[in-house]
């Protein structure tokens, strides 16, 4: 039987949802042993950075209830090493990765996470994996850099500083390639910084113009913001479900909206939010 597993459970998992220790199998959510070890734990071991999957050895019984096994002699050492993971991405389908992911295996990269979408998309999925690969792995005591061809594969302006930041609170260091950022960066460094200070000053003048907007519309007559879709007969409604401690979803669940384009539909719950934040400061200035 292979010992694979044993080098694995040399170390405590770094998974948030499992931090089985040392010596133990990995868990799943359910408190059963895990089938196969978490990424996070067996890319601790070198001999095992390019594993698809670990599989728990029968012995550890997979799919049995959890429970803590001995920890072996000499563990609980932190982790020692440095991961460095990839990142790719091209705008649309028809644009090539090939000299990114070129560009990454020379630089030593081993795991790179690429996809094929707009920085203009809410999600990236590979990005958000990536990044969450990094901060287990930091965690767990592994220096860990993120590589990039360009600065620009991760984001532009606000976007990039917002990531920054979150890299930089999660200790994960930043390498581009090429570009106008080439080189490595460390999180306490002044890449860091300038994008953190570039992230709020465009927060800055976002609100500072939108609130310029706003007052030049109101001055005008106009209504800011869109169509209410809130009435008496809801207002009460979401009242009386506020008194029985209800969430917020669960009174949204409850809510039909009854005129407008939206009707028949169910408002959001930032919409109910809003419309008891609105009545309450109605009430408390009418008192």
């Amino acid at each position: 039987m292979s010992d694979d597993f044993t080098r694995v459970e040399a170390h405590n998992c770094p998974m948030s949802s499992c931090a089985a220790p040392a010596g133990s199998p990995c868990r799943t959510g359910k408190g059963r042993v895990a089938i196969q070890y978490h990424t996070a734990r067996f890319r601790l071991v070198p001999q095992l950075a390019k594993a698809l999957a670990v599989t728990t050895p029968a012995v550890r019984r997979p799919g049995a209830a959890w429970t803590e096994l001995p920890r072996p002699a000499g563990a609980g050492t932190e982790p020692v090493g440095h991961a460095r993971l990839g990142y790719a991405r091209a705008s649309t389908a028809r644009q090539s990765l090939d000299s990114q992911l070129d560009a990454l295996a020379e630089a030593g990269v081993t795991r790179v996470f690429s996809e094929k979408i707009s920085t203009r998309a809410t999600r990236r999925p590979e990005l958000e994996k990536v990044v969450g690969l990094a901060r287990e792995l930091r965690a767990s005591g592994v220096r860990v850099t993120l590589v990039v061809h360009e600065h620009k594969r991760l984001g532009r302006g606000i976007d990039l500083a917002a990531l920054a930041e979150d890299l930089k609170a999660s200790d994960v260091g930043l390498e581009f390639l090429t570009g106008e950022l080439q080189g490595s960066h460390d999180p306490s460094g002044v890449v860091f910084t300038v994008l953190a200070a570039l992230s709020g000053m465009e927060r800055e003048y976002i609100r500072d113009r939108t609130l310029e907007g706003h007052e030049s519309a109101r001055k005008r007559g106009k209504t800011i913001g869109g169509a209410g879709v809130a009435d008496d007969h809801m207002i009460s409604m979401a009242l009386h479900l506020r008194d029985q401690e209800m969430s917020l979803r669960d009174i949204a669940a409850r809510l039909v909206i009854t005129t407008g384009k939206k009707k028949g539909r169910h408002p959001s719950p930032a919409t109910v939010m809003r419309m008891l934040r609105e009545h309450d400061e109605k009430t408390r200035a009418a008192s």
